[in-house]
């Protein structure tokens, strides 16, 4: 028997999508240009410029949790066809929960990360490892990405 085998795009033509400039692509400068999969569809980056088109530079992949729990805006949580999903910048990133409850969680714990955050900077002598509340949220956190 034959088929087709899925190729892997060629660097020059592996494209993210953003908000404001719709299709980018990692800078030839970049230790990341040669990189041809990402485990996650998403990646972070420091620096956007515009030559012969839209690139990004100093980019790293980052996966679900850590974009849920630590990126900006707020996290939304609604039923949308009959699955849970959790909303970020306005809805424009969104992921389908495994069940309510997951959705709640995430969101709560992102709220309770927030409030961990605003108080450390309130109060930077506090010890966010010692005070028993602090502990318990990064040490959820922790568990979280790593056994994602």
């Amino acid at each position: 028997s034959t088929g087709a085998v899925k190729m892997q795009p060629k660097a020059e033509e592996l494209k993210f999508v953003t908000k404001n400039d719709g299709y980018v692509h990692i800078h030839p400068s970049s230790v990341n240009y040669q990189t041809r999969h990402f485990e996650s569809p998403y990646l972070v980056y420091h620096e956007k410029i515009k030559t012969s088109r839209v690139f990004i530079r100093d980019c790293s992949m980052v996966s679900v949790y850590p974009l849920v729990l630590l990126g900006g805006g707020q996290v939304h949580t609604q039923l949308l066809r009959g699955d849970f999903v959790i909303s970020l910048d306005d809805g424009w990133i969104r992921f389908v929960a495994a069940s309510h409850q997951v959705a709640e969680l995430v969101k709560e714990l992102r709220c309770e990360l927030d409030q961990l955050l605003q108080d450390k900077i309130r109060n930077p002598s506090m010890d966010l490892c010692m005070c028993p509340r602090g502990s318990r949220i990064i040490g959820m956190i922790v568990k979280l990405v790593t056994t994602q």
